[in-house]
């Protein structure tokens, strides 16, 4: 037996879970919804508009970990006993 993802178009479920009602000999299917799919892809869209319009910009990954450390250390400084 093999395991596969399958994503299926919102309007094409129904067909699609007909299909496999036809064939459910040979197919079993586990349907998982993300409830937070549409909120996430939403807020991507945004961040994304964002970055396209210059109102975000991003940064690499060796700026984000040197600011980073820098406001650990300036906490630390300011919270030592």
């Amino acid at each position: 037996m093999k395991t596969i993802s399958i994503q299926v178009q919102d309007s094409f479920m129904e067909k699609f879970l007909n299909f496999v009602n036809s064939h459910s000999k040979d197919i079993v299917i586990t349907l998982e919804l993300d409830p937070y799919f549409y909120e996430r892809q939403k807020q991507l869209h945004k961040i994304r508009d964002g970055i396209k319009s210059g109102k975000s910009k991003l940064i690499s990954f060796e700026d984000f970990e040197h600011n980073v450390n820098q406001f650990e250390k300036k906490l630390e400084l300011k919270y030592a006993n």
